[in-house]
């Protein structure tokens, strides 16, 4: 049985630096930090914290910064973990926004559905084993090791007039993969996970069909350029009550910098922001697309949502806590997606704690998205799957309507509420609880992060 205990606090400004009564901050600020403590029967024990400072310099640009450092290391006792440092600055470069991101993130269960949404089929019993039928096999069933390391830059420019913008980036990507480390995961356990011989996953079935050929199984280096245009005439950064963001842009896998598979993707948000109640309440949208417009995408990259600017640790999906709050984690895998996000912010109560300006939010949100390309499956697609000896030697009562169900793609939505916790407009917790539309897309996703999801 899978348990799951969470402490977090929110630590203000107890610990600020130069804690004072001016609602106009001024100098480098604490932001604020976010222990945290969990406890996973397949993950292990976490331990860890995440922290902020902000540099407000003069102050005439409050709540607006010049300067942002955030610091998270989170790491499980059987592997996973997040180890991340983000730099954000507006004046570093004279008349550029750039953000530098350097980042481990080791995942020892990573989510893996198939490709193409709804045209792969998902069985929550032959992972969930609190269910007392038959059918369950293993809860790694869906899982797979996938450990990547990241080194990204985003930067930002005037272009024309206040709100036109260039924007440019480049990163350097590492994704070690292989099937989920049994024998780690089961350390410590009275009642032990099947080996992966004895019970194959997903992702080993899809190799052994050819679906993840051999050269991706392992992973490899993504090297990515990228340039775009971005409109930009948002009020503020953090809570936006009125303005667009929009941005457009190519990011390219060129073989110059030194990837083994190359290629490029389009992507392409249009966020806006209205006012319903000064200060107090705002309707906004999202809207995505994202697509591969040359070369071959490996599998293990085609969760990556692509941004002119990297905003939290992942940017992935569609499904989860970025993108379809609800819906399982990279449900929703194709060679080209749409996805949207509709919210109503409230801000009921303000407050000043420790001489900090606080408010609380509730939001109402509903999300939605679809693959609009797929990704390609081999044409003797039926032989490959008699042909695997997972198949052949395990899952004999297995048929191919287990696991494809061509042409049953369509929308998958999801909605939810969010709870905000804000201090001093820019260090922001959220809490989401988001509850998917179909069955195939799970059933009610919870997550705890921070910031705005746009």
């Amino acid at each position: 049985m899978k348990k799951t205990f969470f402490f977090l606090l929110m630590m203000t400004s107890a610990l600020s630096i130069s804690a004072q009564d001016n609602k106009v901050k001024t100098g480098w600020k604490f932001g604020g930090a976010l222990p945290a403590i969990s406890f996973d029967s397949d993950l292990g024990f976490q331990y860890g914290a995440l922290v902020e400072f902000f540099n407000y310099g003069d102050g005439s640009t409050y709540p607006d910064y010049f300067d942002h450092t955030y610091t998270e290391v989170s790491h499980y006792t059987k592997g996973s973990g997040i180890f991340r440092f983000m730099y954000e600055s507006n004046h570093l470069i004279k008349g550029v926004h750039m953000t530098t991101d350097l980042s481990y993130l080791p995942d020892q269960a990573s989510h893996f559905y198939g490709f193409n949404g709804y045209e792969s089929v998902f069985h929550k019993d032959w992972m969930d084993d609190e269910l007392s039928g038959a059918g369950y096999r293993t809860r790694m069933f869906y899982r797979f090791q996938r450990n990547q390391f990241r080194f990204k830059n985003d930067f930002q420019g005037k272009l024309s007039g206040e709100h036109l913008k260039w924007s440019a980036g480049f990163a350097f990507q590492n994704f070690k993969i292989n099937s989920v480390d049994i024998d780690k995961l089961n350390k410590g356990k009275n009642v032990k996970l099947p080996a992966v011989a004895d019970q194959p996953g997903l992702f080993e079935l899809y190799n052994e069909m050819g679906l993840i050929p051999n050269d991706e199984i392992s992973g490899g280096w993504v090297n990515t350029i990228k340039a775009g245009l971005v409109y930009d005439s948002r009020d503020n950064r953090p809570n936006p009550m009125k303005g667009i963001w929009t941005e457009i842009g190519v990011e390219a896998a060129p073989s110059f910098m030194g990837n083994d598979n190359n290629f490029s993707k389009l992507y392409i948000t249009h966020r806006q922001y209205f006012t319903l109640i000064e200060k107090d309440l705002s309707l906004v949208y999202r809207l995505g697309y994202q697509s591969t417009i040359s070369g071959n995408v490996p599998f293990y990259y085609q969760s990556q949502v692509i941004t002119s600017m990297l905003t939290g640790a992942t940017s992935e999906g569609l499904g989860g806590a970025s993108t379809l709050r609800g819906v399982l984690k990279n449900r929703v895998l194709g060679d080209a997606f749409f996805f949207g996000n509709i919210e109503l912010r409230w801000k009921p109560l303000y407050f000043t704690f420790l001489k900090q300006d606080c408010y609380l939010g509730l939001d109402g949100f509903y999300d939605f998205g679809q693959v609009t390309k797929n990704i390609e499956l081999p044409d003797n697609l039926i032989d490959a799957f008699y042909n695997s000896d997972a198949i052949k030697n395990i899952y004999k009562e297995d048929s191919p309507a287990d696991y494809f169900k061509p042409g049953t793609e369509k929308l998958h939505q999801s909605a939810g509420v969010s709870l905000m916790a804000a201090m001093n407009q820019n260090f922001v917790i959220a809490v989401d609880m988001g509850k998917a539309f179909n069955k195939q897309d799970g059933n009610i996703g919870f997550a705890i992060g921070l910031n705005y999801l746009f």
